[in-house]
Parts: C-alpha cells; sequence; structure tokens
C-alpha cells in the first residue's frame, strides 16, 4: 500500500511555498508548473551538487505523470524543452537527460540531468553527476546558474 503525503508534509510542496528552499528560487514557474535547480538542503543533500541538475514539478501534488491533467502535461513538456534548451545554450551541456523516478518523494518531479563535453562514455546517463571532473558547487554556484538560465536568451 502507497502512503500518499499530504501536501502539507510533502517537500515539493513545502519547495513551492518557500521558495529560499531553491538557490536563487525558481528558475522558472507559472501558475502550473515550477522549474527548480537541485538544491544542497534538499532531503539527504550534500554541500555540493551537480550543477545544472533542474527540477521540473507540476505545483499541484500528484504523484506522477499519469496522475497530470491535460495541460499539466503540456507545461511539464514545455518547460523540460525550454529548460534543455538553456542548459545547452547557456550551461554548456552537449545533451540533457530527462528521468522520473517517484521512489522516495510521491510529489512528480521529473529530473533534467546535463552532460557536459568531456564526460567519459561510463559515466553517461544515470552515473553523469558521478564522475570526478563533473562540475559541481554549492549554494552560490548554484544561483549563479540559475541566474543564467533564466535570463532573457541572447
Amino acid at each position: 500500500m502507497t502512503h500518499e503525503l499530504a501536501p502539507t508534509d510533502c517537500f515539493v510542496c513545502g519547495k513551492h511555498r518557500e521558495e529560499s528552499l531553491m538557490p536563487e528560487g525558481p528558475v522558472w514557474n507559472d501558475d502550473l508548473v515550477v522549474v527548480s535547480h537541485l538544491s544542497p538542503r534538499a532531503p539527504g543533500g550534500s554541500a555540493t551538487v551537480y550543477l545544472g541538475h533542474l527540477l521540473v514539478e507540476p505545483r499541484r501534488h500528484t504523484p506522477g505523470l499519469a496522475d497530470l491533467t491535460d495541460a499539466e502535461a503540456q507545461r511539464v513538456g514545455h518547460w523540460c524543452a525550454r529548460a534543455a534548451r538553456r542548459l545547452r545554450e547557456v550551461g554548456g551541456a552537449e545533451h540533457v537527460y530527462a528521468a522520473v523516478i517517484g521512489d522516495n518523494v510521491p510529489h512528480l518531479h521529473l529530473h533534467l540531468l546535463p552532460r557536459y563535453p568531456g564526460t567519459p562514455r561510463e559515466y553517461w546517463w544515470d552515473r553523469v553527476d558521478e564522475w570526478p571532473d563533473a562540475p559541481r558547487g554549492g549554494e552560490s554556484e548554484a544561483a549563479a546558474l540559475v541566474g543564467r538560465l533564466s535570463s532573457p536568451g541572447r
């Protein structure tokens, strides 16, 4: 039996209410979706995070992709595409992976993971952030990247 947390107990819902849990606030947001950078303050976080690791989340507390309304699904897709383009244009990514895992937090959050030039093939896909030379940073580095991503296009 799956136990769904009430929105008041949900980390993602709390993050949307208290934007200080996101480095530099949301990258983008609208009435249905929030895009943010992974924060060292996330549950199980460490002092540094993989730079460019973005999360695309519906504002409404919903456990998975199948639970999205059509409007939410369209917006999630829109923001994923926009974020992937900006990670290439501004962040220097050569490829952007997308994944929904949903095992630990029962609020849909789609992970966008950039792969940067020079990443050895053995670290591609789900090990991209394990590469010893992967770009990592704390709150200030993540916030600086958020600022570059969210600024108007060139």
